[in-house]
């Protein structure tokens, strides 16, 4: 069986896509989305076909989850920068090549076309996008989420809602996450762990708040780029302080115990998180045996971590104190957020010689407004500035004034 795909342009002439041959999928796209196709096709060779309609398909995808999971990679062979430029366009973004992929996304390098910016753009996979608790839940959250503005936090610029599933529009960093970093490294030195504990602390501080946790902080969300500067990932899957989440959203390796029973989350989940993660980096592993997830999850429950020093014994004391803080079972026993976490830390990066990390400045922007008034109109123009400054005195802004007469 053999049959080729073509794509014509505004003047009618064709162009061939590619040739397909038994076993491949022709339509999926607009099986998934409905819209329509914008290539025809042409048998080759005597064939035989299967059709699925879409309504069969939709049906079928609600008995049968990891369709779902399929047709997220054929949505992702999509976006593969060897197709025509036009297939790889999402709204205002062309994506190229894929650069990583998760467990809720995967993400591609990508181009703002109007901006020439590059960008990261991350593809909810569909079994996520499809649930319209969380599609609610995302459009909700995602305002507040996307006016997050922290050194340490990676920066969401737009969301897309495109392909029945929805694209967050990040900033492109360089750099490998902790996860490979301990694959390479095995173990974490001590001044690097403590520096990168800091600086995770510093982008929870600002997101708690903004009454936003993370839920899901594990190696695999914190990127150290080359000057080991860190950016938190992931605050896509972000939820409000006090959620309660029914999905059991997270790493389980990393889960705090009010997380595994679905009970409401707060600051001290991520406090939680932060532990374990400070655990893996100081051993090169979590504290529990993962071969099973239902004891995993059982042990986050019932179990006190083991004591770090005890698999790495040069781990200062007061490092150890903090972890088995940070994951103590009850909430109310670990440090309550990350401006507490962030009183203890710098006295340990103290006792083994870490300089102290200059705060990372934020870029700042400026706009010009000219204010056109008449001789007759000073008084009111006079209330009018100094309404303006005790506004952005508030915000935090800052203003600068000059007088132009007789323009």
């Amino acid at each position: 069986d053999l049959f080729r795909s073509h794509i014509s342009n505004s003047a009618g002439r064709s162009k061939v896509l590619g040739h397909q041959g038994r076993g491949d999928i022709v339509g999926a796209i607009s099986l998934l989305t409905g819209e329509p196709h914008n290539f025809h096709v042409e048998a080759e060779t005597d064939m035989e076909l299967w059709m699925l309609e879409r309504s069969s398909f939709n049906d079928i995808s609600k008995e049968n989850p990891d369709l779902l999971d399929f047709l997220t990679e054929i949505v992702a062979s999509r976006f593969d920068s060897r197709r025509p430029t036009a297939d790889r366009v999402i709204g205002k973004y062309i994506a190229t090549d894929i650069i990583g992929h998760g467990a809720y996304s995967i993400v591609y390098r990508g181009m703002h076309q109007g901006l020439n910016r590059p960008v990261a753009i991350k593809m909810m996979r569909h079994n996520l996008a499809l649930e319209p608790d969380f599609q609610n839940t995302f459009r909700n959250e995602a305002k507040t989420i996307a006016a997050m503005n922290h050194p340490n936090i990676i920066r969401i610029y737009d969301i897309e809602e495109r392909y029945r599933t929805l694209f967050i529009i990040e900033e492109l960093v360089e750099g490998e996450s902790l996860k490979v970093m301990l694959r390479h490294l095995k173990t974490i030195p001590l001044k690097p762990t403590v520096d990168f504990l800091i600086q995770i602390c510093m982008g929870l501080e600002y997101a708690h708040q903004k009454a936003i946790i993370h839920r899901d902080i594990n190696t695999s969300n914190i990127l150290v780029q080359p000057d080991d500067h860190l950016k938190i990932l992931d605050f896509g899957l972000a939820c409000p302080i006090g959620t309660e989440d029914f999905a059991s959203s997270g790493t389980v390796a990393y889960m705090a115990p009010e997380q595994v029973e679905s009970l409401s989350l707060d600051q001290r989940t991520d406090i939680y998180a932060l532990g374990i993660t400070a655990f893996e980096m100081i051993t090169g592993r979590r504290p529990f045996p993962e071969d099973d997830a239902r004891n995993l999850l059982n042990m986050h429950l019932e179990c006190e971590i083991p004591d770090p020093c005890d698999m790495m014994p040069i781990c200062p004391k007061s490092l150890r104190d903090f972890i088995l803080k940070a994951c103590r079972l009850s909430p109310d026993e670990r440090y309550q957020n990350a401006t507490e976490a962030l009183k203890d830390l710098p006295r340990i990066g103290e006792e083994i010689g870490l300089p102290s990390r200059s705060p990372k400045t934020e870029p700042l922007n400026m706009a010009s407004l000219f204010l056109v008034y008449g001789n007759h109109q000073q008084i009111e123009f006079k209330k009018l500035m100094e309404h303006i400054r005790s506004q952005a005195k508030e915000l935090g802004i800052s203003i600068k004034a000059a007088e132009f007469p007789h323009i």
